[in-house]
């Protein structure tokens, strides 16, 4: 098979290459050897494991928030076999999507392993070769696995196996307090599992805000999530019947379950990127510069294996440029303003800077503002009040340079710090504007106002200049 443009993989950065090329003129196959498109992400990833989280959501509605609203449900119980369903249902909706909108467009699916044979080939497993005047590599990464004693037990599990569970274990540790770790700790905690976190470093999420790690660790403890913080997993133990963890300076904890959550590793040694002359790290992933091409200037690489983030909508970004320049044309990808969802409760979203990174690059030039939920309407008859929206901006021309949120819905909110972030604006900008209202969308103007010294609906406090001891 000839065409313009072959796609070495069917997950975001794939599939959204491989339509946008289409778009281009350009004759494109995308080779996949999964039964389904969409990847990590539609199949065992972001999808999966959110509609998990809209599950616990309900719990949570049912055992906290109806009754205060005047509804009487009765005794909110969760069928998982149910909740299950759902998710495989929500699945199959959006993996199916993908395929009907490679018909749509025109995009072939070529079904099997494909490893490259040279620079202008690629040999698929029980099919024909394809050959190619561009290539884009978008094969995604994979679940890491430490070398600790005890781990290859089957009841040590990655996010796939978890999400393949029948049953909600009565009791579940989950190795690293990243954003995957955080996100299935609290789902599994509403779902009624006792649930410990073990995380080397002495924060949860690390890589960002430390405010935001912070109510987060603070809000998980008074949920009766475990945290042990600063702590290395040595060694696991399966006696048949359940796990003993051995963690720290000779403490344990006993569980059913242990989610490995370590971080993953860009997919690409097997895919015959050096017969191709790509270069590649097995850790860092495959070399590009800002057009995603790689070290064969006629070859890119998106999403998790180019080893920038480890983000399914960075990688629908990342596949429409390289398809651009896949086909003559020419883009970059921008990283000012990539937004941060985490999907715990309380959600956590940052966009643009930490404040601890702005304060390195600018100093005392940075003023913040914090504004409480329990200050607007919005999350006041929502009975949402838990964290805040944080602005960061530089004081000299006004910029704005980051946004933190902690709080109801704010993996949705965060695109108003995206846009904003991406058009450069200054803080006047955004507090200026006319939000409506009662919306939760009010609080992102609000702390605006109170990084520029003039808020209004909480009491006025000068903006913090100096990093905090």
């Amino acid at each position: 098979m000839d065409v313009d443009v072959a796609v070495l993989g069917g997950g975001p950065g794939g599939y959204t290459a491989a339509i946008r090329a289409v778009q281009l003129g350009a004759k494109v196959a995308c080779i996949e050897m999964e039964p389904e498109l969409g990847g990590t992400c539609l199949r065992v990833g972001c999808i999966p494991t959110k509609a998990w989280v809209q599950t616990a959501f309900a719990l949570k509605e049912a055992e906290e928030h109806f009754g205060k609203f005047g509804v009487s449900v009765g005794e909110a119980k969760l069928d998982f076999a149910a909740s299950n369903a759902w998710k495989d249902g929500v699945v199959k909706q959006m993996t199916s999507g993908v395929a009907g909108l490679f018909k749509a467009n025109g995009v072939e699916w070529v079904k099997g392993k494909g490893t490259f044979k040279d620079a202008n080939t690629i040999a698929v497993e029980g099919g024909e070769d394809v050959t190619f005047k561009s290539a884009i590599v978008a094969t995604g990464s994979f679940p890491l696995r430490p070398p600790i004693e005890g781990l290859d037990s089957p009841r040590c599990v990655d996010s796939t196996g978890l999400l393949a569970q029948s049953e909600v274990p009565a009791r579940l540790v989950v190795l690293g307090g990243g954003i995957i770790g955080c996100e299935f700790a609290s789902i599994f905690n509403r779902f009624g599992s006792e649930v410990t976190i073990v995380e080397m470093l002495d924060s949860l999420i690390p890589l960002e805000d430390a405010d935001a790690a912070k109510e987060l660790a603070k809000q998980f403890a008074k949920r009766g999530i475990s945290l042990q913080l600063g702590k290395q997993c040595s060694k696991v133990e399966d006696d048949g019947s359940q796990l003993t963890v051995h963690y720290g300076d000779g403490e344990t904890v006993q569980a059913d379950l242990m989610l490995v959550s370590v971080g993953r590793a860009p997919l690409v040694e097997g895919l015959g990127l050096e017969a191709a002359g790509v270069e590649f790290d097995k850790r860092a992933g495959i070399a590009t510069d800002e057009h995603r091409r790689t070290s064969v200037p006629h070859i890119y690489a998106v999403g998790d294996c180019a080893g920038y983030w480890q983000l399914a909508h960075t990688a629908f970004r990342e596949g429409e440029v390289a398809a651009e320049n896949a086909t003559g044309h020419e883009a970059t990808v921008d990283a000012r303003a990539v937004p941060r969802p985490i999907y715990t409760d309380p959600e956590i979203a940052g966009v643009g800077l930490t404040e601890a990174q702005a304060r390195e690059q600018y100093g005392d030039d940075v003023a913040v503002g914090q504004f409480p939920w329990v200050a607007n309407a919005r999350a006041v008859m929502q009975d949402e009040t838990v964290g805040w929206v944080k602005s960061i901006h530089e004081t000299r021309y006004g910029e704005l340079l980051g946004l933190i949120m902690v709080g109801p819905h704010v993996t949705d909110l965060i695109e108003a710090g995206v846009v904003a972030i991406d058009a450069e604006s200054t803080v006047e900008t955004v507090a200026d504007g006319i939000a409506p209202h009662p919306t939760l969308s009010e609080a992102i103007k609000e702390a605006g106002l109170v990084a520029l010294g003039r808020a209004i609906h909480v009491p006025n406090r000068k903006p913090r200049a100096k990093t905090p001891a």
